[in-house]
């Protein structure tokens, strides 16, 4: 919460009548409007169709620039994807001639192989 705010004040009655008018505050700038927004500057206009429209197209651009920013995340993963999984090939590619070269050899020289799973 604000530090530097004062609270509003709701002095009633006790039959739950406003003393005051509503929406004045004993903080209250002297020039600003009671129903507008209490952090404008006093003597502000009010909102006009147009600010509310710019407010909506804001909004919507807001929201497709976040969804273009996901498109951009995805495409992103999809290249790292498409540059790692080549090196990955190969490096399995290797690792299996390796593998099929030793057994190779051991049994050529007459020496069993076997494979053992171990489960925990």
């Amino acid at each position: 919460m604000d530090q530097h705010r004062t609270p509003p004040v709701l002095d009633m009655t006790p039959d739950g009548q406003f003393r005051d008018e509503p929406g004045l505050n004993p903080g209250m700038n002297p020039g600003m409007n009671p129903g507008m927004n209490p952090g404008a500057p006093p003597n502000a206009r009010p909102a006009t169709t147009l600010d509310r429209i710019l407010g909506k197209v804001t909004g919507v651009a807001l929201l497709v620039a976040l969804a273009a920013g996901g498109l951009l995340l995805a495409s992103l993963a999809i290249l790292f994807v498409g540059l790692v999984l080549p090196v990955l090939i190969v490096a399995g590619a290797i690792g299996a001639g390796t593998l099929w070269w030793r057994i190779r050899r051991l049994r050529r020289q007459g020496v069993p192989v076997r494979f053992v799973v171990v489960r925990r």
